[in-house]
């Protein structure tokens, strides 16, 4: 396996875990000091961070993977993975085709930073609307 392939494989297994979720599974992929930079500018250093946003803004979430794009470099490969969200909102409400965009850097088979973007807060204003 490359280190390349390895530092894809931790992307896929950090979201696995993080969709279950299960983020003490999802921290196994994250290096120390790693940090998440979530929608709305958000700030977290640890998968719980994410999980606990996500269980006040939904009722429940999954992805819908369509693809990962690698960029690999020196040390570090940085992987887009590209999607759409579905699942409910909080008053059950089911939502789909819900855009989103992750950024992993990953160095050493590790998770060091990440960058989420997504739809979800427009689709928030359009329903108070």
């Amino acid at each position: 396996m490359t280190n390349t392939e390895r530092d894809l494989q931790a992307v896929k297994d950090y979201l696995a875990a993080s969709m279950q979720p299960d983020p003490e599974r999802a921290a196994q992929f994250v290096a120390p000091g790693f940090i998440c930079r979530f929608t709305g500018n958000r700030r977290f250093h640890s998968p719980d961070g994410p999980t606990s946003f996500n269980a006040a803004r939904y009722a429940w979430v999954k992805k819908r993977i369509a693809r990962y794009d690698l960029m690999p470099g020196d040390g570090e490969t940085i992987v887009y993975s590209t999607g759409h969200l579905y699942g409910e909102w909080p008053d059950g409400t089911p939502f789909d085709h819900n855009r989103y965009v992750d950024r992993f850097v990953v160095r050493n088979g590790l998770i060091v930073e990440t960058d989420v973007w997504n739809d979800s807060a427009e689709w928030l204003l359009d329903r108070a609307a």
